[in-house]
């Protein structure tokens, strides 16, 4: 089966894909291609390429960057970024808080940062998990008490993911105690240089550090840096974690990874040998091919009935199976390393290709895609209600 679009979608189409293989620099995409972690400067550089062009942050309002375009077009445009091995614009700007400043925030804090936020020239944390409000967010203890014009802030925030980078976190508090727990919690913007404000490490399974603690100690926030209205943080907490309607399931970067997983198992059997001989091995990739030609088919289903700015109910079928299948991916190259996964971190010094190395390490770290953008027994629970009508 085929997909087949309008000649506007398919030349809008060649559009994206003609800009990602030709504007991006290479670097930056080997790097993609190589499947390792792209450093700070790289995401940078590639936001403020796609920026520059208009097509950094497509689904915010026109007048602070964004682009009219249908939720098809938008679906394109972050396919052919992910086929071209594109670093997707970081999460926490452009999917998060950028949303939520443009719909709820002043006119002066809409100006001082939606621009930077847009061209990465701010990177953003989140801070909104805690060690004991996780799924559970609502049960947060990190809080903030008004002195005059400025918030206090104390308490600490878990999991903030590349938060070593970041300048400004955009942070849950509880504002009053005494409210109920949802009722009580607002939204602040602090400045990560603040004094009292510490972050810390968390070595992941991989040896690898991309998430963190971060620590408030009696930090200082201007009382201008308010989002919105006190206690509606719940609120914008909620259409930032529903705002993302593009992207739910990695579609372009697993079709992409698979397509690399076929070329280097044509010559990893014993001697050169193409492992496709194997009639076991060829099912299970035709199988993984298929699953993932059917992702595709509901992606396009999802964009083609999204209304109103709400997602189609599939999109969590797409955010449930596109991380299995995401993660099928990852295991497929680990078996075909074989015993040489062994050499993960082995450098240029290794005479294990790099690929291999990786292997290990990237499968490791993307057990985490069942957690995070809702775990997969909250999507599995959203279908049942959702989509099958059960209760």
């Amino acid at each position: 089966m085929k997909l087949r679009l309008s000649e506007e979608d398919a030349a809008f189409r060649e559009e994206m894909r003609e800009f990602f293989t030709t504007k991006i620099p290479q670097h930056i995409r080997d790097t993609v291609a190589a499947r390792r972690e792209l450093s700070k400067e790289q995401f940078v550089e590639a936001q403020q390429v796609m920026n520059e062009a208009g097509l950094g942050v497509p689904g915010w309002p026109v007048e602070w960057g964004g682009q009219d375009w249908t939720p098809l077009q938008r679906h394109l445009w972050h396919e052919e970024m992910q086929l071209a091995n594109v670093p997707v614009p970081l999460a926490f700007n452009a999917g998060m808080i950028g949303p939520v400043l443009a719909q709820f925030a002043s006119q002066e804090m809409k100006e001082k940062f939606l621009p930077k936020t847009a061209n990465l020239d701010i990177w953003w944390s989140q801070g909104f998990s805690e060690p004991d409000a996780g799924s559970d967010l609502a049960s947060l203890k990190t809080k903030a008490v008004l002195e005059g014009d400025e918030w206090i802030v104390n308490g600490q925030k878990t999991w903030t993911t590349l938060g070593q980078y970041g300048d400004w976190i955009f942070t849950l508090v509880r504002t009053d105690p005494e409210a109920k727990k949802q009722a009580g919690i607002s939204m602040l913007l602090i400045d990560m240089r603040s004094d009292g404000l510490t972050v810390r490490p968390i070595e992941l399974i991989d040896g690898g550090h991309e998430v963190n603690e971060v620590f408030f100690d009696n930090v200082r926030v201007p009382a201008e840096n308010l989002v919105g209205e006190l206690n509606k943080g719940w609120d914008y907490a909620k259409f930032l974690l529903g705002n993302e309607r593009v992207g739910v399931a990695p579609v372009g970067a697993t079709k992409r990874n698979l397509a690399a997983a076929k070329e280097v198992a044509r010559t990893a059997g014993p001697g050169g040998t193409s492992l496709f001989d194997d009639p076991v091995f060829a099912a299970r990739v035709a199988d993984l091919e298929n699953e993932v030609l059917a992702l595709e088919l509901t992606a396009m289903r999802v964009v083609a009935n999204s209304a109103d700015g709400k997602p189609h109910p599939a999109s969590s079928v797409m955010k449930l199976r596109g991380t299995e299948l995401q993660q099928a991916v990852t295991e497929l190259f680990v078996d075909i390393a074989g015993p040489s996964v062994i050499a993960s971190g082995g450098g240029e010094e290794s005479d294990v290709e790099d690929w291999a190395q990786v292997s290990a390490p990237v499968y490791l770290n993307m057990r985490k895609a069942s957690i995070y953008g809702g775990s997969n027994e909250v999507q599995r629970q959203i279908i049942a209600g959702t989509i099958l009508g059960l209760r």
